[in-house]
Formats: structure tokens, C-alpha cells, sequence
């Protein structure tokens, strides 16, 4: 859509259908072409991988009238999904992500208002029994239920009947192939035709049916009625392996529990977990799952986040921290008060980051289609060529070359090539979701790979995002003596360095008993008295004030500054007793990751808002090169800097600070424990916040296109290879749909392998 049309765009819905019977791109193709035919419908999606349609169109324009074209074509609708009533604005280059990112805020009906369109299914013979149509994930049978198994299962028994009769009674071997490839061929054609009548003539099925029935008319029926059998079983094996790809992204609805525990009236009852609300206090214990993002009111414990985060480490959680839904609770009792419904928790919203990105086609995934448009009529021409010149200009048997021009006809069949590219971003998307790398469409896993720089913030994305306790140095006592005294004085406090002494307190097993008489020294530190002594903790310059510093304390001061390190004085009845010294320090990934990224090419920069000297006592501890004391606006200038002299610039970062340059890069990741700024921000994000997982998005980007790569030349080269054999005469009609079917699955075998790559 283009501006003009934003005036128009209010008043339009967009829908989600469940589509049951799509195995490649072709099928997708035939239903997108079919979809746009219809009166009041302005824009088709078609996702292969997730089995689903998403139509933009008037709300005048009724479930009826979008499921019924599909039901013609033979596919399945299962319940609508209203995701939507306003205009959604149409992909355009690096804004797409970001449209397409939002998806949770929408209003997402799950009433099932269209229920009525099951009837079409039906109607066509394909009922599967109200399990199918479970939501979220389909609720796929098993395949050897499915329809096009008994399909497969019925023309291989009617060949093998025929072979018998054949063999038995020869005078009517050439009937009993005729009956046996009528069964296979009859819903081929019938899907061929209906294909054709939506504005699809050059359909698989349609290429398929002339080659089947001009196989007759030569007189290879025994191999007309084989082929068809093969290429029922070739379109049963395709939907298993496209059934392998879509289960994989929706197994993770499978670790959300079924009921949850909930207090109330003194007591706790168990309720189903689809129906808690906000607010609603649950009990998790040990070894349950969490039945809902939430946050902790009380209890203690590690979680296993493995299954939403891809983190392999039990994190420990108490009191106020954030627990996600699908997450395993180890050895406490957790009181978590619910933070999100069902259908807006972490993991649903994964999968459906995860589902509308795999609607959305990367530049090579449009390439192909609209090169297929065009390559499959070329066929059609060709395959004419074959059968008509050789005999019309030299002579040759009009048998021999109609016989060719038929296998010519199968070998180019574009499924495997169409299927190539969806399978592959399909799978390497769901890779890196199930590992915690969530990419928003193909376009976004496509530009990782070509990404030359990359611009990281400091303040929570190379480092922890919270001060540690780096140094502790006394004077008089010992360095326990410093923090307990230290820690006394901060008992309660909220403040980010409080926060950090005491944490140090508490992992050196100290028992910190809160000192008297407390209060704040205005803009200098805190003071209390304990057991009898006059206590302060202050910075360097009130410390001088109040006492002369000698010049080792003056010495120590000045270095751990000079690192970058922000010093509190410890003064006791007046006089220096000890330092403490506290940085935000870099993650314990953050080298590493780095490291990675130089490994594979790739530049790495600081851009931060903190000042120049702490930003180079941690840029210098990870080799990167800081740029510091910078605005919102110097850091979007700095990455169209980089653009301007031809990088390609990735820009990580919290993703509310550095909004402008999340926007401006070619692509923004947002790092965070599945906040809604780490799945709504930017074009991608690193749930569990390693800086490696940069590296690993990389990595993952450029295996999925060596794999779309290897799938073209495999999907081609078979396709070549057979094209020269059948002119030649070495190969017929067997080995064509073999070629091509065996094309099909290979590059889906092929793109399946991304799902159990470790990026």
C-alpha cells in the first residue's frame, strides 16, 4: 500500500486462518492467487511453515467468502483469528520489522467467530475429526491419517491390483491401469482444475494431469498410473518434512502447564492455566512448571529458563525478580503474582513474533517467487518444443518426443525450488527462537549475515547494567571489618552502589546488622553510629574535607578511578579506615562475544552516554573502540556515519535509549529477558542478554543462506541434469517425477538440518 492509500486503511481487518494440506510454496503460491481474486480482500500472507493464511481485507467481506476459494483448492480452514480491525501498513525495506513486531498489541479474538467455515472442509471430504483444528498449533494428525495418506495408500493398492490382473489376464492389463491411475489422478485433477479456475493454469497438479493423461494416449498407461502413485507419495513425504519445520517453533506451546495454583479464601485451588488473570497470585512449587509471567512475592529458588531463554545454567530468583511462563522451578516454593493472560506470556508471544516473521519473505524468497512465476510457463513451452519440433522438423517419432516432452513436462515442476528458500529461513528462524534468538522475518535473518560493524551500548549490554564491588582495601582493621561496617551504614538502602555493597556483604557471608542513627550527608554519602563508633561512608572529595588524606590513600584513589571505578571512603570516628571501589562491570560473555564477532569480520564499537573514562576502562578490557559521552541523536549520527562509507551496521543496545539508532542501523537487536522493549524494538533480540548471542545470530544468518544456496543449486542441478538425460533419451517418466519429488524433499531434508544447528 502506498501513501495515498493511508486514508483508506482504517476501516480494514486482518484475519489469521489456520490452513490445513500445504506442503510447498506452489501451494502457498495457489492460494495467495486465489485470495487476491476476492472482492474486499486487499492483501494475502501465506505462511508454509506455520500452516497459516493472513488475510487483510473489508470487514464486510465474511469468513465465507475467504475460506471458500481455499476449500475449492483443496486445502483445510481451521478458526479464525481476529488480529486486528485497523489497516496494516505494507512491507517496505527496514520499517517492515518493526510493523511487524507489535503483533501482541493487537486484539486477538479467540471467540472463533468464523467457526462456520469448517463446513468447507468438510464439504471436500476432508474431515479429520475436531482434533485437527485444536488451537494454537493445528493440532496435526499423525501422517498416516492424514488425507493424502490414504490417498498414497489407496493408488499404490490399485496399482498393485492392476499389476496382478495384468499379469493374470493381459487382455485387460491396459483397463486395469486406466482404473488404478483414475484413482490417484481423479482428486489431482479435480485440485488441478480448481487451481486453474483461481488463476493458477500452470499448477503442479495441472502439469502433473496433461502428463499423466498424455502418457495414456501414447499408450504408457503401466507408467502413467506409477508415476502418479510416486507423486502422491512424493506430496505425502513433503508434508511430513513441512510438518517437522512447523512443530518445531510450536512445540514450545507444549511446555506451558495445563492448571496452575491459586491462593485465595485462605486456601489454594487449581484452576486452568488459559484462564488466569493479571493480578491473580499463584503457588509454584518445586519441580512445577510456571503457569504465567509473573513476578515474585516471596520464596527463593533456581529456574530453568533452558526452554524460553535457551539458557542452559538454573538461575536463581527471590523476592521481586521475574519468572516466565513454561520455565521449570527447582528446589522453593515461589508466591508469584501474575503479570501477563495466556495469550500475551512470554512464550505466546515468541511463537507468534516467531509466526508473523515467517509471513514475512526475505529479498531471496521473493526473488524466487516472482522467478518461478515465470519459470514454470517456461517449462510449459519447452516440454511443447520437445514434443513438437524433433518430429515436425527432423523426422523423429512423434511418440518418442511427445513421450520426452511429458517427462520434460514433470522434471520441471517448481516445487523444490519454490520450497527452498521459506523452508530454510523457516527453520533457521525457529533455530534461534527455541535458543533465545528471536529474529522478525526472513529480510531481518537474511541482513545478519552481511552485517560489517557492529555498535554496542555499555550500560546493560556489555556490562551487568548495576555496580559490583571490584575492590576493598583497609587501612586500619581488615577488609571484612571495612565492608560489614560498610554495609551497616547501607542496611535498607535502595541505591545502586547500597545495593552493591551489600551484595558483596552477602557473598562473603557476612551478618550485616543495620547501624543507629542513620542519615544522608547531602550529596556527599551516608552516616550511623555502631557499637559505639562514629561511622561515614562518603565520597573521596568529602573524605578530604573532613580529614587530610595521606598520600598512599590520595594514590589508591586516583588509580581506581582511573579504571574507571567509582570509590567510597569508609571513615571511622573521623579517619580513614578503608576503601571500597565499585565499577558496573563487563558481562562474563562480553570478551568472548567480541572475540567471535573479530573471528567472523566483524568490527566492534561502544557507543555510550557515560563518560569517556569509565567507557575506556571497560572498552579497553574487551578490545573495542568507545566512543563516550554521547546523546541519544550522536549515536544515531555515529551509525549513519558508518552507513555513508559502506558498512553494513548492526546496533545493539536496551532498546529505549538507543531508539533512534536501533532504527537508523541496518539492523537493531535489543538485548533483555523477554521484555516487551526486547520483543517489540528492534528487528531483533537476544532474550538472555549474552553479548555471543550477537556472534551466534551471525553465524545462524549465514548458515541459513549457505543452506538456501546449496538448496537452489541441488534443486536446479537435479533439474538440469534429468532435462539433458530426457532429451537424450536415458531417462522417462519415472525417474522425472523422481527428480522432482526426490528435488522436494532433499531441500526440505536439507533445511531441516538448521533446526538442531547450535549457533
Amino acid at each position: 500500500m502506498h501513501a495515498k492509500d493511508e486514508t483508506t486503511r482504517t476501516d480494514r481487518q486482518r484475519t489469521r486462518f489456520r490452513v490445513g494440506g500445504m506442503d510447498c510454496g506452489s501451494c502457498a503460491a495457489k492460494i495467495e492467487t486465489a485470495l487476491r481474486r476476492v472482492p474486499g480482500v486487499h492483501e494475502v500472507r501465506v505462511s508454509v511453515p506455520n500452516g497459516t493464511m493472513t488475510v487483510t481485507h473489508d470487514p464486510s467481506t465474511g469468513g465465507d467468502a475467504i475460506t471458500a476459494p481455499v476449500a475449492r483448492l483443496g486445502y483445510q480452514t481451521g478458526p479464525a483469528e481476529v488480529l486486528t480491525t485497523a489497516g496494516v501498513a505494507a512491507e517496505h525495506g527496514h520499517d517492515q520489522s518493526h510493523a511487524e513486531g507489535d503483533g501482541h498489541d493487537h486484539d486477538h479474538d479467540h471467540s472463533h467467530s468464523h467457526g462456520h467455515d469448517h463446513a468447507h472442509g468438510h464439504a471436500h471430504g476432508h474431515a479429520h475429526g475436531a482434533d485437527e483444528w485444536s488451537d494454537p498449533a493445528f493440532g496435526e494428525l499423525p501422517w498416516w491419517r492424514r488425507p493424502k495418506a490414504r490417498l498414497a495408500l489407496a493408488s499404490g493398492l490399485a496399482l498393485g491390483v492392476a499389476y496382478v490382473v495384468g499379469a493374470l489376464v493381459p487382455a485387460v492389463s491396459q483397463w486395469a491401469f486406466l482404473l488404478a491411475m483414475a484413482v490417484g489422478l481423479v482428486p489431482i485433477a479435480r485440485r488441478a482444475f480448481a487451481a486453474a479456475g483461481a488463476g493458477t493454469p500452470f499448477s503442479i497438479e495441472m502439469l502433473m494431469t496433461i502428463a499423466a493423461v498424455g502418457a495414456v494416449v501414447i499408450g504408457a498407461a503401466e507408467e502413467a498410473t506409477a508415476v502418479v502413485f510416486l507423486f502422491l507419495v512424493g506430496e505425502l513425504l513433503e508434508g511430513v518434512a513441512a510438518g517437522r519445520a512447523r512443530a518445531s517453533i510450536q512445540g514450545l506451546i507444549g511446555l506451558m502447564p495445563d492448571s496452575a495454583l491459586v491462593e485465595g479464601d485462605g486456601g489454594t485451588k487449581t484452576v486452568p492455566a488459559s484462564g488466569l488473570q493479571v493480578g491473580t497470585v499463584i503457588l509454584v512449587r518445586p519441580g512445577d512448571r510456571v503457569a504465567a509471567d509473573g513476578v515474585i512475592l516471596s520464596g527463593d529458588s533456581a529456574l530453568d529458563e533452558a526452554p524460553v531463554t535457551g539458557e542452559s545454567v538454573p538461575k536463581r530468583k527471590g523476592e521481586g525478580d521475574r519468572v516466565f511462563a513454561g520455565t521449570i522451578n527447582g528446589d522453593g516454593t515461589l508466591r508469584v503474582r501474575v503479570s501477563a493472560t495466556a495469550k500475551d506470556n512470554t512464550i505466546a508471544r515468541v511463537v507468534r513474533l516467531v509466526e508473523e516473521a515467517q509471513e514475512s519473505k526475505a529479498p531471496t524468497e521473493r526473488f524466487i517467487d516472482r522467478f518461478s512465476r515465470w519459470y514454470t510457463p517456461g517449462v510449459v513451452v519447452v516440454a511443447a518444443l520437445v514434443a513438437v519440433l524433433p518430429p515436425l522438423l527432423a523426422g523423429g517419432s512423434w511418440g518418442d518426443w511427445v513421450y520426452k516432452g511429458l517427462a520434460v513436462l514433470l522434471i520441471g515442476c517448481p516445487c523444490a525450488l519454490v520450497i527452498s528458500t521459506p523452508a530454510a529461513i523457516a527453520a533457521g528462524l525457529s533455530n534461534g527462537a527455541r535458543r533465545g534468538l528471536l529474529m522478525k522475518g526472513g529480510a531481518v535473518l537474511e541482513a545478519l549475515g552481511r552485517i560489517t560493524t557492529v555498535a554496542f551500548d555499555k550500560t546493560g549490554t556489555l556490562t551487568e547494567g548495576r555496580p559490583r564491588v571490584t575492590d576493598l582495601i583497609a587501612f586500619t582493621g581488615g577488609e571484612q571489618e571495612v565492608l560489614a561496617r560498610a554495609a551497616s551504614l547501607e542496611a535498607g538502602s535502595s541505591h545502586p552502589l547500597a545495593k552493591a555493597i551489600l551484595a558483596a556483604a552477602a557473598e562473603a557471608g557476612l551478618t550485616v546488622a543495620a547501624a543507629s542513627d542513620t542519615g544522608a550527608l547531602a550529596g556527599k554519602g551516608v552516616r550511623g553510629r555502631m557499637d559505639g563508633l562514629e561511622l561515614a561512608l562518603v565520597s573521596p572529595r568529602a573524605a578530604g574535607e573532613r580529614t587530610p588524606l595521606t598520600p598512599e590513600q590520595a594514590e589508591r584513589i586516583a588509580a581506581l578511578n582511573g579504571d574507571g571505578k567509582t570509590v567510597s571512603v569508609l571513615l571511622v570516628d573521623g579517619l580513614v579506615s578503608g576503601l571500597l571501589a565499585m565499577r558496573d562491570e563487563p558481562r562474563a560473555d562480553a570478551r568472548a562475544g567480541i572475540g567471535a564477532l573479530r573471528e567472523a569480520g566483524i568490527r566492534s564499537l561502544m557507543v555510550t552516554g557515560d563518560n569517556a573514562r569509565t567507557a575506556k576502562a571497560v572498552a579497553d578490557r574487551l578490545g573495542v573502540e568507545p566512543h563516550a559521552e554521547l546523546l541519544p541523536e550522536d549515536k544515531q549520527r555515529i551509525v549513519r556515519d558508518l552507513q555513508a562509507r559502506g558498512e553494513r551496521v548492526a546496533k545493539v543496545g536496551d532498546g529505549i535509549n538507543d531508539a533512534p539508532a536501533l532504527a537508523a542501523a541496518d539492523v537493531g537487536i535489543a538485548m533483555g529477558g523477554g521484555t516487551d522493549v526486547a520483543l517489540e524494538t528492534a528487528d531483533a533480540a537476544a532474550l538472555h542478554a549474552r553479548v555471543g548471542d550477537v556472534a551466534a545470530m551471525v553465524r545462524l544468518s549465514r548458515r541459513t543462506m549457505a543452506n538456501i544456496r546449496q538448496n537452489i543449486v541441488l534443486a536446479l542441478g537435479l533439474k538440469a541434469v534429468f532435462l539433458v538425460t530426457t532429451v537424450a533419451g536415458i531417462t522417462g517418466l519415472w525417474p522425472a517425477i523422481l527428480a522432482d519429488t526426490g528435488a522436494t524433499v532433499l531441500v526440505t531434508a536439507n533445511a531441516l538440518r538448521l533446526l538442531s544447528l547450535r549457533p
